[in-house]
């Protein structure tokens, strides 16, 4: 099978998070029949609602640093599905990513005929099929894993950690994971196993409490982020330098919420047992597309895939630090399951001018329907990504930023990048 047809097929699956299918009994047989290829590579196991996948990228970073053959496993991809399964911080190829995709498919295909399973597995299920069987093959020595949804009933809760890592912990994918923090941070975690270390981000107290219970109910010893202190902070537009105990860390991620992710990291790290100066090279060099990416310096362009509340307060409390003095324009676009409102009332007063757009997802909200909500005298609507930019900033010196949707982030790098 060619790397197009096992794309097409995985599409044909339907969209990962609406065709989500909680439990773990489909993941569990097809990665027995594969020789469960989830026993091996040390595994690394991260759940949160926001910050999972930089923290993902920064351990994977050190332990690479460190020597050590890394396996990583993220998603969503901006570009291609490959870039969600990654040997040594590159992405596997196309072939690759192919066989991988007909050895998992024909394995599902047998246990339906048996009827050893009920469905097809999901989307989410087949990739993480494929990653973990790759990663058995390269015998990686640590594969760091990022939660899909939730946590409890994810596909990647499979494995059985040598750490797992929790980051903080907000609203979203309310519809499936509960509509209280409460009921949230309990699906997440479920990642917790017996005797398996965590590491805990700072936390809301009652997201903290409910943590801490787990932890103890399972017996899986804890260390938390807000124990460790950081001093001698400094913040740019571009990244952060600070002191983590004897660590001396400097994150290339924007964003005040990106120190919080760099001293988790950092402090996984440690309980990993890699050394510090692999864990200072790792952080110092660890690169995470799409999240207040800078992809064009005149005009200022900065693509970030704030996506949820919690993305939008970390996107705004950046333009409020670093972008008083400028004129902000935004270009958002949307999925209709997502809160809207919510996500436009934070980033909306921050922008002299709004552009409505859709990316190409039948799941968008059209334009025209973020226009009822904006609120905003000067919001303009554009059919496609390609329309918003090239509609000319009305204030000199704007900094743009791309936002709301990483579908739209991924179809505005793919033409902003392909121009630099």
């Amino acid at each position: 099978m060619t790397y197009p047809d096992s794309v097409q097929f995985l599409y044909a699956l339907g969209n990962e998070i609406q065709t989500a299918k909680f439990g773990l009994e489909r993941i569990r047989a097809v990665a027995d029949a594969l020789g469960r290829p989830q026993e091996g590579g040390a595994p690394v196991h991260a759940a949160g609602t926001n910050g999972k996948g930089s923290v993902c990228a920064m351990i994977e970073a050190a332990l690479r640093a460190a020597g050590r053959r890394t396996g990583l496993f993220t998603s969503p991809h901006l570009s291609e599905p490959t870039e969600r399964i990654r040997i040594d911080g590159e992405p596997v190829t196309a072939a690759r990513f192919a066989a991988a995709f007909e050895r998992v498919h024909a394995v599902v295909e047998r246990l339906l005929a048996q009827g050893a399973i009920d469905l097809h597995t999901t989307y989410f299920e087949t990739v993480t099929a494929m990653a973990l069987l790759i990663f058995a093959e390269e015998e990686v020595e640590t594969a760091v894993l990022e939660v899909g949804l939730g946590g409890r009933l994810d596909a990647t809760n499979i494995v059985h950690p040598r750490l797992c890592v929790i980051t903080p912990i907000d609203f979203d994918h309310e519809a499936w994971l509960g509509r209280s923090l409460d009921s949230i941070a309990g699906e997440k975690a479920g990642i917790l196993k017996p005797g398996a270390p965590a590491v805990f981000a700072r936390q809301r107290p009652e997201v903290a409490s409910i943590l801490m219970a787990r932890a103890r109910e399972v017996g899986a010893p804890v260390t938390r982020t807000e124990d460790w202190h950081i001093s001698h902070l400094e913040m740019d537009a571009r990244g952060s330098r600070f002191e983590l105990g004897a660590l001396r860390i400097e994150c290339p991620l924007a964003g005040e919420h990106q120190v919080e992710n760099a001293a988790t990291a950092a402090v996984a790290a440690m309980q990993l047992g890699l050394p510090r100066p692999a864990i200072q090279a790792g952080i110092a060099r660890a690169r995470w597309p799409g999240r207040l990416e800078r992809v064009s310096e005149d005009p200022e362009i900065i693509l970030d895939g704030a996506h949820n509340p919690a993305g939008a307060r970390a996107l705004a409390a950046y333009i409020e630090r670093f972008y008083a003095g400028r004129a902000v324009r935004l270009i958002f676009g949307a999925m209709r399951d997502k809160a809207v409102a919510e996500i436009g009332g934070v980033l909306f007063p921050y922008a002299q001018e709004v552009i409505l757009t859709a990316p190409r997802q039948a799941r968008a909200a059209m334009p025209e329907t973020l226009r009822e909500i904006a609120g905003h005298a000067n919001a303009k609507v554009a059919a496609t990504i390609e329309d918003a930019l090239a509609l000319k900033p009305t204030l000199p010196s704007t900094v743009t930023f791309i936002t709301g949707s990483l579908f739209l982030v991924a179809e505005a790098r793919a033409i902003l990048i392909g121009r630099s």
